[in-house]
């Protein structure tokens, strides 16, 4: 039987919000170039995480994980608190 190898995506973000039970709100920002007036131009997303040990604290910056569904809109998990 082959194996498949499977890299799972992580993102650093800065947690807003960490009001629900075991969840925290991510923030992701990422620079992307216009395509017309090749400015770059901030982009940001907002991931929700499993934080199993609630951690994380509004406005620390942390790494999230690629993880199985959790909940309707958890997909992701807590990996580390970088500051």
């Amino acid at each position: 039987m082959t194996e498949t190898k499977t890299t799972k995506r992580k993102l650093t973000g800065v947690v807003v919000s960490d009001k629900a039970t075991k969840t925290i709100v991510v923030k992701v920002e990422r620079k992307t170039m216009h395509s017309k007036y090749h400015k770059f131009v901030t982009n940001s997303n907002k991931f929700h995480a499993h934080d199993e040990t609630e951690q994380a604290q509004v406005g620390n910056t942390v790494t999230i994980i690629e993880s199985r569904p959790r909940s309707a809109l958890k997909r992701w998990e807590l990996l580390s608190v970088v500051k």
